[in-house]
């Protein structure tokens, strides 16, 4: 089955992987809706026809060994919770 590739930031400290890209992976499947060889050009209504993509594949390009700018926020907030002052 056809499927994206999604190259990105992986943070080894809390294991998020953040997308920077995508591409397009082609099975050339006669019988994948997405594919360029796909045998029904337009309006396929063929049962046997695989209508779904595969799972998109992560393809860490960049790894990092801080946490992610999510994760950071989060335990500083934890830390030092805001505190709001009352109006009068």
């Amino acid at each position: 089955m056809c499927h994206n590739i999604i190259d990105g930031r992986y943070h080894t400290e809390c294991g998020h992987f953040i997308a920077m890209s995508t591409k397009f992976q082609d099975c050339l499947r006669q019988n994948c809706l997405f594919s360029t060889r796909h045998v029904h050009p337009t309006a396929c209504k063929s049962q046997s026809c695989i209508r779904l993509m595969a799972l998109p594949t992560k393809n860490p390009i960049r790894i990092s060994p801080s946490k992610c700018g999510d994760c950071n926020l989060k335990t500083r907030d934890e830390v030092a919770p805001m505190v709001r002052v009352g109006m009068r």
